[in-house]
């Protein structure tokens, strides 16, 4: 009989360790190894648009510090100590217990009781991985090009940089589809190029869009990819009409039944200014295989527009809302960066986004050159 008390009781404290938790706040218990006894840890919150700090403690003789806050909602929190920075994603109840040398330069750490956190370290880890190739590639390509050549090594060293970037967004795509259901997954989203892989980003809010609905960060991404949606790829592209350098209107329906590849740009755009000489070699290319090219200037002065287009020698058709990001055909097509493209086949239908370089060649060959 008391071997029966033994166990109810022995169930009965089990129970509680779990069920009387303080469902209110959540504690973070940490050991800093190699601490030099010097400034303070920081506990910083992210909320929809920046990371602020929420609180702070010193740090015992043992290394040891601890946090006991609330939050709204399960959320991305960041320990901070000198320069090196830790995520954890907590929510009330958790109990993380953390650990870290400060000796370690790859600001390795341990964590325990948070699934949720361990999933962010997973994520850090794929991240740090390629940030590591990233830098080295960096360094390597300054002590060459301190010896001259930039212009060349940059042609070798670029084609590796953006493949380092492919793989990376490869291996966090695959990391975001295993864990849909982990707020991990949602902060490694946010890491790639929204422009580049808009489609996954879409797909990936459709997916989560009736999940994490008390986390701000999340229905704000949300919200803004269900606005992208009807000008993803796939979708109608919506007809316009703005103003030619000569007055005259040009609607995007003048082009129906025929590829276009709607240009977003602008004189004073740098970076639109460096694509356009390969936008002009494609053009001669594809052209006459039935790619048209319809240019939107983001200029306010026809006259900087015209001596742009001549200087570049863009023999496409163009025109301008004359109003920057502010323009009707801007706004209709949510540009709030460019350059900016989009690619048109005869049905009307968008087949490309933001496609640029050997990226635009490919998509442009793939289509013109089908057997």
């Amino acid at each position: 009989m008391k071997n029966i008390f033994k166990v109810a009781g022995l169930l009965a404290i089990i129970t509680c360790a779990v069920a009387c938790k303080d469902q209110k706040s959540f504690t973070i218990n940490g050991t800093l190894n190699n601490y030099n006894h010097a400034g303070k840890v920081y506990l910083l919150a992210a909320d929809s648009s920046q990371v602020t700090v929420v609180d702070s403690t010193g740090v015992g003789a043992d290394g040891k510090f601890s946090f006991k806050r609330s939050t709204a909602y399960p959320n991305l929190f960041k320990v901070r100590t000198g320069e090196a920075i830790f995520d954890l994603i907590a929510t009330n109840g958790d109990a993380i217990d953390f650990e870290t040398n400060l000796a370690d330069s790859s600001h390795t750490y341990k964590v325990s009781g948070s699934d949720e956190s361990a999933k962010i370290q997973e994520f850090n880890k794929i991240s740090n991985v390629y940030g590591e190739k990233n830098t080295k590639l960096v360094a390597e390509y300054q002590e060459k090009a301190a010896h001259g050549n930039s212009d060349s090594l940059l042609k070798i060293y670029q084609p590796v940089f953006q493949q380092n970037v492919k793989d990376y967004t490869a291996a966090v795509l695959k990391f975001v589809n295993d864990n849909k259901k982990s707020l991990a997954g949602f902060y490694a989203v946010t890491t790639i190029d929204p422009m580049r892989y808009e489609t996954e980003l879409v797909k990936y809010a459709d997916d989560i869009k009736d999940d994490f609905k008390s986390n701000p960060s999340v229905r704000k991404f949300v919200s803004q990819m269900m606005l992208a949606k009807p000008l993803s790829i796939g979708h109608q592209a919506p007809d316009f009409t703005a103003n030619d350098i000569s007055g005259k209107p040009m609607k995007l329906s003048d082009f129906k039944g025929k590829y276009v590849l709607i240009d977003f740009w602008a004189s004073w755009c740098g970076p639109c200014r460096a694509e356009n000489p390969n936008v002009v070699k494609q053009y001669a290319i594809y052209h006459p295989k039935g790619l048209n090219i319809l240019g939107v200037s983001l200029d306010t002065d026809k006259g900087d527009w015209q001596k742009a287009v001549n200087a570049d020698k863009l023999t496409w058709q163009h025109v301008s809302d004359l109003k920057r990001f502010e323009g009707p055909t801007e706004s209709l097509y949510r540009i709030e960066a460019i350059p900016s493209n989009f690619f048109i086949d005869p049905s009307g239908n968008i087949i490309a986004k933001n496609i640029t370089g050997s990226d635009l060649e490919e998509m442009l060959k793939k289509t013109f050159n089908k057997p």
